[in-house]
């Protein structure tokens, strides 16, 4: 009997908003919420951007005014809309039409004077060259003769081609949540995503450490990119031809690994399994698929698994438009026949589109196995039984779309078949795609979903692409597409594709549906999603997720009676989710940040012939001493 990996928490941020609580999921659907659910998503988004905050008492604008909930919404509405979602990058970020570079310049000499010019000492360099004349001046720096012509780097402005961005909301600052000095910004989300996740689970942490073992949590997360931003990799890069100097932090915080190490040493405190996996764009569902794998083989009982990535630089910009990847300003005026780009509508999966848009996002979900779930009491949002991972094969280009998603989307339609039966994966289901937003990710996408629709039986298959919205996070970007999917199995309700008039005319359409505005389909009812990732290099991955409610179907049929006293201690678990739901629509989001505190003590760890104790857990690591090639001893 193996376990079930069941989804108990989840949470993260992206363009849309906060994803505990379905907040960012709301966002894309607003216009088909009923008014107490649309009120309650603006008044949320005000609070996380600044425009209001909570006193106690009523909401404050930064004038002082009072307001109501109700007042909040009708009257910072606009604001919250056009603040969210894919818009034009902001200067709160980066100016995109001042983008500092250097260009080479030949000086000449035109005099027997050549060219002076001061130094401090820091920069002098530690070879003199021969051609200068250095004079030490009284406030420590130098002034330099050079007596030849040379070459020199000047400093000139330039204008980002791509200036559309799927960007956290309007004045929303992952920095100013918690203490969170030369932490770079991929980082910062990494533990905002993470605490929101566990905040989410309403089932106190401790109490889930206190239930297993040590060595059976598991932290599973990443970044592609790693950390590019001045705190990172960015600064460490760019430091000598900037003329500043390298700092102590820079290289270490710059890995990829660091989003699961933070979450590790200032979040959690675990001592447990660590792994950090990178897949290009399916790198969520890399992670995903080593945690459900770890779970259930009986490995871990317990998986923090997520990603962040803070991918809105320059040279990240820069190296997709090279690329041909971006959609452009230019190539979104050519779409539109217009002298603007329309920014808001930049990413338009399965529609005429240039290339996609880039974004910044942190998803994280709890997963524990289904006996821990029901003996704690916590609250399960879907499960996700498998995720399949397959290459291309031998390729032309590394970055275009190949065989192998072939082989992870069917593979993973026969699995839904095996667990739910064909009339579910017929009748209620349905996929969030990868859905980029380029030219050739509409045509190879939507084939693919179409053959494997007619090998299954399948007709109207619907099909979502969050990248509507959010745009592309990178390593998140499956992260965004489960969230999205939580939210279709909580709501009923799938997110058209409301950024294109009509579906392109060379998408396969034969046996899906691309639906352009929100579709309702409590009638009908969603309990399976496909969540499809394709990432340059032959990345491919598709991961099964079970609805909740079919889920319970299924641990009923298990668990029996005992489903009983879950249902008793689930009541707690969702007043605790439902309290910190309460706090994090007020801004007040609790981030856990616990720099050195109760460091174990390596000289108090105890050790016997059966495993070991250590300060600050309950239970145990214990030694596995079965010999698995015992035929062979």
């Amino acid at each position: 009997m193996q376990a079930l990996p069941v989804i108990v928490g989840f949470g993260g941020y992206n363009a849309a908003g906060r994803s505990s609580s379905h907040q960012g999921f709301r966002r894309t659907v607003v216009e088909s919420l009923s008014p107490v659910e649309r009120n309650k998503t603006l008044v949320g988004l005000a609070c996380l951007m600044g425009l209001v905050r909570w006193d106690g008492s009523s909401y404050r604008d930064q004038s002082g005014q009072s307001y109501d909930a109700a007042a909040v919404a009708s009257t910072f509405a606009d604001q919250v809309m056009a603040g969210t979602l894919i818009r034009r990058l902001e200067n709160a970020i980066y100016n995109p039409e001042e983008i500092t570079g250097h260009k080479h310049v030949q000086m000449q000499q035109h005099d027997e004077g050549g060219v002076r010019f001061t130094l401090s000492r820091r920069d002098m360099p530690t070879q003199i060259p021969g051609h200068w004349d250095v004079r030490p001046l009284e406030d420590g720096s130098f002034e330099i003769h050079s007596r030849d012509t040379g070459e020199f780097l000047v400093p000139v402005q330039t204008e980002q081609l791509a200036k559309a961005a799927g960007q956290l909301p309007s004045g929303f600052d992952p920095a100013a949540q918690y203490s969170s000095r030369f932490h770079p910004r991929g980082l910062q989300l990494a533990l905002l995503g993470a605490s929101d996740a566990i905040h989410s689970v309403g089932v106190p942490w401790e109490q889930i450490v206190a239930a297993v073992h040590p060595d059976e949590i598991g932290v599973y997360g990443s970044s592609v990119f790693g950390q590019l931003a001045p705190e990172g990799f960015g600064g460490l890069l760019q430091s000598r031809l900037r003329s500043e100097r390298t700092s102590s932090k820079q290289l270490a915080l710059g890995l990829n690994t660091m989003p699961a190490d933070f979450i590790n040493a200032y979040v959690l405190g675990s001592v447990g399994h660590t792994e950090a996996i990178t897949g290009a764009c399916a790198s969520f569902l890399y992670v995903l698929q080593a945690a459900v794998r770890d779970i259930r083989s009986g490995r871990r009982r317990v998986a923090v698994v997520g990603n962040a990535e803070a991918s809105l630089t320059p040279e990240i910009f820069e190296g997709f438009t090279n690329m041909g990847a971006l959609g452009t300003d230019e190539g979104l005026c050519k779409l539109d026949g217009s002298s603007l780009p329309d920014w808001r509508r930049a990413s338009r999966p399965f529609g005429e589109n240039c290339g996609f848009t880039l974004a910044e996002g942190a998803q994280f979900v709890v997963l524990m196995d289904d006996a821990l779930a029901v003996e704690l009491g916590a609250d399960i949002h879907g499960a996700v039984p498998e995720v399949f991972i397959n290459a291309d094969g031998l390729k032309k280009s590394i970055s275009a779309p190949g065989a192998g998603n072939y082989v992870s989307f069917a593979k993973a339609v026969a699995s839904a078949v095996a667990i739910l039966g064909e009339d579910t994966v017929k009748h209620n289901s349905f996929i969030h795609a990868h859905g980029s937003s380029t030219p050739a990710n509409r045509v190879t996408e939507s084939e693919i979903f179409n053959r494997v629709a007619a090998a299954f039986g399948i007709s109207d298959w619907p099909v979502a692409a969050v990248k509507a919205y959010v745009g592309h996070t990178i390593a998140s970007a499956s992260g965004d597409q489960l969230m999205s999917a939580l939210g279709t199995f909580k709501y009923q309700l799938i997110p058209g594709i409301k950024t294109i008039d009509r579906v392109a005319a060379d998408v396969c359409q034969t046996h899906t549906s691309f639906p352009l505005q929100d579709r309702d389909v409590k009638e009908r009812g969603m309990d399976l999603a496909l969540i499809n990732s394709k990432g340059f290099g032959g990345n491919n991955a598709t991961a099964v997720v079970i609805s909740p409610r079919k889920v319970e179907d299924m641990l009923s049929r298990r668990y029996g009676a005992a489903m009983a006293e879950y249902r008793s201690r689930l009541e707690q678990t969702r007043q605790r989710a439902a309290d910190y739901e309460l706090r994090a629509d007020r801004a007040e989001l609790d981030v856990i940040y616990r720099f050195g505190e109760q460091v174990i003590d390596d000289s108090a760890i105890q050790f016997s012939r059966d495993g070991l104790t250590m300060p600050g857990f309950g239970n145990a690591v214990i030694f596995d001493k079965s010999n698995p090639w015992a035929d062979m001893s």
